[in-house]
């Protein structure tokens, strides 16, 4: 497993998935659509609402990172006003936005974009940090780093917020959170590899891609659906699906690497795949 430092770790890391087995189930099959920016260069998505409105980050062509929203065939760029880029990596029902921008000192910042408005959110004394899920309440799952170099998820819900540490974890990276407050949390584990949980706010449960190296769990729908990306003994990157308790994997056909992010309640995945080695991710969406 490759080694990184600080937020990048966690960005990174946010992005890939976990492992556990689970009882037979049905036999589910993709229909893929690739899903790009016109003009980028690079296109990722990150999360989708119910309405199919999806969200993440796009690539210009001078190289800047914007943040996106993008649903019935318009696109709208969403771009923070403090940051020098933007991601965008979780939209609730309701249309707001979670994500995070990189100041001008490559410090990342979580925001929630609602109204019309950017407000900067994070634990107070937070060295960085990013928010990855949003519910229909509001309530918000994401990661910050600490002044002594670590990494804890964090909870916040009606004003408040609330440290996640998943035990035994070197840091806690946050994940995608349901109407029910169900979170998914991915970990780093002693070996520096990316592990998985679900946690209903008293009780962690591991849940991996089985036979992944690294599991990294995205968001998790209404249905408890969860969608994954994970990694191989050779580097190789994948998408999963949990579904009706069964993993099931899946790969973009038209592309040699595939990562998996966002989920809705109407079956509907969304992620980026890379084409070929070397070249920019595109995104994509998959009905299943």
């Amino acid at each position: 497993m490759k080694n990184f430092s600080g937020i990048g770790r966690l960005l990174l890391l946010v992005m890939l998935v976990s492992v556990a087995t689970m009882a037979a189930g049905p036999t589910l099959t993709f229909k893929y659509k690739t899903e790009t920016i016109p003009g980028a260069v690079e296109t990722d998505i990150f999360g989708v609402n119910n309405f199919n409105v999806g969200v993440g980050s796009y690539v210009d062509g001078s190289g800047v990172r914007h943040g996106f929203m993008a649903g019935g065939g318009k696109v709208t760029t969403l771009d923070d006003p403090n940051g020098v880029s933007t991601y965008c990596f979780g939209i609730n029902n309701l249309g707001a936005v979670v994500g995070y921008y990189a100041t001008s000192s490559f410090v990342a910042q979580a925001f929630l974009y609602q109204n019309g408005t950017f407000t900067d959110i994070g634990p107070a004394g937070a060295t960085g940090s990013q928010a990855i899920g949003i519910n229909d309440s509001g309530d918000v799952n994401g990661n910050f780093g600490d002044s002594n170099g670590g990494g804890h998820g964090f909870l916040l819900k009606n004003g408040t917020y609330t440290t996640i540490d998943v035990p035994g974890a070197l840091y806690t990276l946050g994940g995608g959170i349901n109407n029910a407050g169900i979170m998914t949390e991915v970990w780093i584990d002693s070996e520096g590899n990316s592990e998985s949980s679900v946690y209903n706010g008293t009780k962690f449960t591991t849940i991996n891609v089985p036979g992944a190296e690294s599991s990294s769990a995205g968001a998790i729908s209404n249905n408890n659906d969860i969608v994954f990306s994970w990694e191989d003994s050779s580097d190789n990157y994948y998408g999963a699906v949990l579904h009706a308790g069964t993993f099931t994997n899946f790969e973009e056909p038209k592309g040699d690497r595939t990562w998996g992010y966002g989920i809705n309640d109407h079956h509907v995945i969304v992620g980026s795949y890379q084409p070929a080695a070397g070249q920019s991710n595109s995104g994509f969406a998959a009905a299943y």
